[in-house]
């Protein structure tokens, strides 16, 4: 097996797509009898990662059925047009919301140069392929499609994006989330227990909408949780719930400082430096020394997020 492709059993796969540091953005590889789905596919720079993974696993471009992003944020879904050029028979399962940005990626790139200047784009994403409108479909609410039999269930899923739906696979009796159940680096992992942060991310963040999401994704007492940054986090139904409480929790601090902070002159630097720290705190207390180089690791972490809060504080009242 290649060094970037995690086994998780139940024929799920993680597939380390080397966006900005190792084992930091997963895309998943589901496979049924001989039929195969991606699910959030990481960025153009992924896609070779994505295509070796399947000649790992002696599977051919022809056997994979659906393409799936759980969001159009570019770590996720970044690489579906070009990946979807390489798969004959595939289709692109994509969030109402979010179904006119892959076929016409023109908004999504300025939305994200907005936020990440030219050079960053490049360097990070390169040139966005749009996905042809015969080939893409718009998911809905409690959906079911199937892999070889195999169902997939699809929910709305709102609170990190509008444009969101998480997949539930009764296989695994888990979810695959992409970014409403928070971030959990593995780098962070302690005597096997997982730590788990918020990601409040431009341009959507609701509090309310996300803490309603994880309710729902809770309500199937799944055992596991698939998150794109980074991989399977649970283990079991009460594990789970623990990730959520502390999570959640989170939010709660997130947004009382932002609050707090509305009016500060220098709101923004002083956003991200309570994040980091609260963050580090929490990595402490979870038993990790949380030095140097995490702070390091999360800045970028604070960065966006700082940016989400502020897009939230700044939103009109309805």
């Amino acid at each position: 097996m290649l060094d970037f492709i995690e086994d998780l059993g139940h024929g799920i796969y993680a597939i380390d797509t080397g966006f900005q540091r190792p084992r930091f953005d997963a895309a998943y590889l589901m496979v049924e009898d001989g039929r195969a789905a991606f699910i959030d596919t990481g960025t153009n720079h992924a896609v070779p990662r994505l295509l070796a993974a399947l000649d790992a696993l002696g599977l051919t471009t022809e056997a994979v059925d659906w393409v799936i992003p759980t969001h159009v944020h570019l770590d996720h879904a970044g690489g579906v047009g070009l990946l979807m050029e390489a798969l004959p028979r595939a289709r692109a399962l994509v969030h109402p919301r979010g179904l006119r940005h892959m076929v016409d990626p023109k908004a999504l790139w300025l939305g994200a140069l907005a936020v990440y200047g030219e050079d960053e784009m490049q360097r990070s994403y390169g040139k966005l392929v749009p996905v042809p409108a015969e080939r893409a479909e718009a998911s809905h609410d409690e959906q079911v499609v199937h892999l070889a039999g195999r169902p997939l269930r699809l929910i709305d899923s709102p609170g990190h994006a509008k444009h969101h739906h998480a997949i539930w696979d009764e296989t695994s009796r888990s979810w695959f989330t992409g970014d409403t159940f928070g971030l959990s680096y593995r780098a962070f992992d302690v005597d096997g227990r997982a730590w788990i942060l918020p990601t409040s991310t431009p341009v959507q963040f609701e509090p309310e909408a996300l803490k309603a999401t994880v309710a729902r994704l809770l309500a199937a007492e799944p055992v596991a949780m698939q998150v794109t940054h980074y991989g399977r986090i649970g283990g079991s139904v009460a594990e789970v719930r623990r990730l959520a409480a502390v999570m959640l929790e989170q939010v709660d601090e997130m947004v009382a400082l932002a609050e707090l902070l509305r009016s500060a002159p220098d709101r923004h630097d002083r956003l991200k430096a309570g994040l980091l720290d609260g963050y580090l705190a929490r990595l402490r207390a979870h038993g990790h020394a949380a030095g140097l180089e995490a702070a390091e690791w999360l800045a970028l972490d604070a960065e966006l997020n700082a940016q989400g809060l502020e897009v939230m504080l700044d939103r009109p009242a309805r």
